[in-house]
């Protein structure tokens, strides 16, 4: 049996602001098999995490293996995702609902809570896809911003 770690991070600057992503997966070994930094545009912390956390899944379904355990800092993702806690945000339910099907795919599936030291090359990836955003991109995050803004005046 085929067996993966999937170490995942979303980050954003401000709540909402500018976001990132960033997935580690090793094989049972530890060897880093796939590393993923992505800017995400403007998004809250939250939806970065379940961001994050879905594009490892459909990255590491490249890999083709029957077992997956995801190793988070997010406590609140842990906690829903193992039905603990209710989803109670709209943004939030559909991420969770993309996530709990991808984590169908495999036969075994374990998801725990790791201290934010143990994540560090997910997290740095995540900073990296904010710091290495383009100056459009950032530009771009912020008119989104003034837009959604706008929109609580009408």
């Amino acid at each position: 049996m085929r067996r993966l770690i999937l170490y995942t991070d979303g980050a954003a600057r401000g709540n909402p602001g500018p976001a990132g992503i960033g997935v580690v997966i090793e094989d049972e070994r530890g060897r880093v098999l796939k590393e993923v930094s992505q800017f995400i545009g403007r998004k809250t912390n939250n939806q970065a995490e379940y961001m994050a956390l879905i594009q490892g899944l459909a990255a590491a379904a490249e890999v083709q293996a029957d077992a997956i355990l995801v190793r988070l800092d997010s406590e609140l993702l842990v906690h829903q995702l193992k039905g603990e806690y209710k989803v109670k945000s709209p943004l939030l339910k559909p991420l969770r609902n993309q996530a709990q099907r991808l984590l169908a795919r495999y036969k075994v599936v374990g998801i725990e809570h790791v201290e934010r030291q143990y994540n560090r090359a997910a997290d740095r990836l995540a900073n990296r896809a904010i710091d290495t955003a383009s100056a459009d991109e950032l530009a771009e995050s912020k008119r989104d911003n003034q837009q959604q803004l706008s929109l609580w005046d009408q």
